[in-house]
């Protein structure tokens, strides 16, 4: 395998003389054994080409290689190697506190003093800045979101440029838009790059660049001073692992699966979902079933995601029920990776898989990977891909808002006046930022007047390129090529060959068989319909700035409601999208989702003897059916209506955002009571088709409560999200 698969020739020292170079050699590989312990630990040719580049012609490089390879290898070897020559600490910006925790762990083993600057340990800023003055810090850890703190970005970043010895960018796909992984923070990396002082060497690493991906980290890495970039592209076949697809029709066969063949695998792994909903309940059902898993997404509280990557490791638990969020920076040795549902690009996928087989022996052992794919899938690609960077019109008005303001503005401040939730437009930002439209200062944003040009015809490509990526995975699917070549292809691996381990190689053989007792039992699990709708609590801030004199706690507040299933649940939630998917009929309640509704009022048996009906322009046929069922079924009369009043403000208004939505909300609807006094002691089935902001709810269920009812509980068909 040849070590640089780059065009560019590569450019030596002519001032190191082959001595020199012998004898950095050898001191690389006493580093190298000390690192990992062996004294049998040699380093690879293409391992050594990137610390020769680094360490003794002061180059810059883009290492594209698998996951495994040893690139955490490269970087340590070559911080030593710098800081005998007396060279400042390596600076290695990494994008998940896991991955610097494991990383901590590993340079301490080898002696080497590593410390990390990241949004937990603000406190331990101040110290670290000091030991780095002193001389006593040989790694510095980063996160990328550190690099656009308006303090760390202006006080701290110059002096980490002046006297770095070598900067380390981890996951450098993430630099790239065109990546399948974009984070805007990344793009400060440009403002250290420009600061190095000449003969600074800076390391790129990833295991997932096509070759569209590699041009343009390359071009960032290169675009500061001429000069070309050494790119080292390696093989990115993963010799220990076996993929397969197992195809089966319905949510209930895939969780059967699941319950049926997950002990058999080897070893700890992680069974990835595409969806928060989604690891609560398969980790759920699979608890039912006698295995031992568990949930991990974003929204795990940090101190239990290190917990539970800990016992992944370990192996006290079988499997990880994960979103995406448990993948780059783990690092550990699993048996098997196991995907309920496809993710939207193979380049991501390989990604995922990537987390199988680390630091097995492929002569003699082996991981499973198996995706078990659904047509709902696709729903899910849509639903992130609506996420991407805004309309023209919605970045225009946001800089004309900042402009007008004349000051620095929060993001939460800036939420209320713009239609982007607050996520969104912090992400639109931090590009806007990068490309000099706005500053982010103490306080907030502020717009610098420098001229901003939307580079419609660049989001296009963009948005092509995850359209053919999409339609790539759905390839993958159904392909009878070899799955490991198509992956490597799809990462434009010029080495890529059939791999003989994949089920279409008739290498492996994955069951498709589900037992009758597992999908009986999954299937009772996905029927069983009701979500609890906690009520909103607190107004969102800044509505003051709009006219709206509603702050702090929320008076009038619903009882916890209930609704059949989340759009994106397993069981209930494929009628669901069906039914609310754009373009569909208006129609009655479907009978399946009617029975779902008597259940969820079984189930929960809410004291009401009174229905307030939600007005429904696109869907009115399904909301007056659903309320006028309800009220034949119970007896209950329906006393009024949360009724559209102003049909100019579109149902959608505001959406984005919270202020915003309060705002849409309180213009379009009022409430219309079917006599004056008709709900005065009432106990109100609030009744609405879909839930999404809640922001629509909490203000019927206030007009409710001011016009004299005593309680309202919500019951919605479905919850978006």
């Amino acid at each position: 395998m040849p070590a640089d698969s780059s065009s560019a020739p590569r450019v030596a020292d002519p001032a190191v003389d082959p001595a020199a170079r012998a004898a950095a050699r050898a001191r690389a590989e006493e580093h190298l054994r000390a690192l990992v312990g062996k004294d049998e630990a040699r380093l690879r040719e293409d391992q050594w080409t990137a610390i020769e580049a680094l360490a003794v012609d002061h180059r810059r490089a883009l290492v594209v290689q698998r996951t495994g390879w040893g690139k955490s290898a490269v970087y340590f070897v070559a911080t030593l190697l710098r800081r005998e020559a007396g060279a400042g600490p390596t600076v290695i910006v990494s994008p998940l506190l896991a991955l610097m925790r494991n990383q901590i762990e590993a340079a301490t083993r080898a002696g080497i003093r590593a410390v990390t600057i990241n949004s937990t340990n603000a406190g331990d800023w101040e110290p670290i800045h000091e030991q780095i003055r002193a001389g006593e810090v040989d790694v510095l850890l980063v996160s990328p979101e550190r690099l656009n703190n308006p303090g760390f970005r202006d006080e701290v970043l110059p002096r980490l440029a002046a006297t770095c010895g070598l900067l380390v960018v981890d996951e450098a796909h993430c630099i790239s838009d065109w990546g399948h992984d974009f984070r805007p923070d990344y793009r400060r990396i440009a403002t250290l790059l420009e600061d190095l002082p000449d003969g600074i060497p800076v390391l790129a690493t990833t295991a997932t660049a096509n070759e569209r991906v590699t041009a343009d980290v390359e071009q960032q890495l290169g675009s500061v001073r001429s000069g070309q970039v050494l790119v080292l592209r390696g093989s990115l076949d993963r010799e220990s692992l076996r993929l397969g697809v197992v195809h089966l029709k319905t949510p209930d066969q895939r969780l059967a699966w699941l319950a049926d063949h997950l002990a058999e695998q080897p070893g700890s792994g992680i069974v990835y979902c595409l969806t928060v909903a989604a690891t609560q309940e398969v980790a759920d059902y699979l608890r039912s079933r006698g295995h031992e898993v568990a949930a991990y997404s974003g929204q795990t509280e940090a101190t239990e995601r290190q917990a539970l990557e800990a016992d992944l490791a370990a192996g006290r638990v079988k499997a990880l029920v994960a979103t995406s969020a448990l993948g780059m920076g783990f690092d550990a040795s699993l048996g098997f990776v196991v995907n309920l549902g496809a993710p939207s690009s193979p380049v991501a996928y390989y990604q995922q898989v990537g987390r199988a087989g680390r630091g097995l022996d492929a002569r003699s052992e082996s991981a499973t990977v198996v995706l078990l794919p659904a047509v709902e899938d696709r729903d899910i690609w849509a639903y992130f891909a609506s996420l991407a960077f805004p309309r023209e019109e919605l970045v225009r008005e946001t800089l004309a808002v900042l402009a007008e303001e004349g000051r620095p503005m929060s993001t939460a401040a800036l939420e209320t006046r713009v239609e982007l939730n607050r996520t969104r437009l912090e992400t639109m930002l931090k590009v806007l930022d990068v490309d000099g439209a706005v500053r982010r200062v103490r306080g907030g944003w502020e717009s610098t007047g420098q001229p901003w040009v939307y580079d419609q015809a660049r989001y296009d490509r963009v948005r092509e390129a995850r359209e053919r990526e999409q339609a790539a995975m759905l390839e993958y699917l159904r392909t009878d090529v070899c799955r490991m070549r198509y992956l490597r292809e799809q990462l434009d691996d010029p080495e890529a060959v059939d791999c003989g381990r994949c089920d279409n190689c008739g290498g492996f053989a994955p069951s498709t068989a589900v037992s009758e007792d597992a999908v009986a039992s999954a299937r009772e699990r996905l029927d069983r319909p009701g979500v609890p709708l906690p009520p909103r609590k607190m107004w969102p801030t800044g509505l003051d700035r709009i006219g709206l004199s509603l702050k702090g706690k929320v008076a009038e507040q619903a009882q916890e409601g209930r609704a059949v299933a989340r759009l994106t649940d397993l069981g209930h939630g494929q009628a669901l999208r069906a039914l609310f998917r754009e373009g569909a009929e208006d129609g009655p309640v479907p009978v399946p989702l009617v029975r779902a509704v008597l259940e969820v009022l079984r189930d929960w048996r809410p004291d009401v003897d009174a229905i307030v009906a939600t007005d429904s322009v696109t869907r009115p046929t399904l909301v007056a059916d659903l309320a006028d069922g309800l009220s034949r079924q119970s007896g209950f009369p329906v006393l009024g209506r949360w009724a559209v009043v102003d049909p100019d403000v579109p149902p959608a208004a505001g959406r984005a955002n919270s202020a915003q939505r309060v705002a849409a909300v309180g213009r379009r609807f009022d409430l219309v009571e079917r006599e004056p006094g008709a709900l005065a002691g009432a106990r109100v089935l609030l009744v609405d088709d879909l839930l999404d902001t809640g922001w629509c709810t909490t203000l019927a269920a206030r007009a409710i409560l001011r016009a004299g009812a005593a309680s309202v509980h919500p019951l919605v068909l479905g919850v978006s999200g």
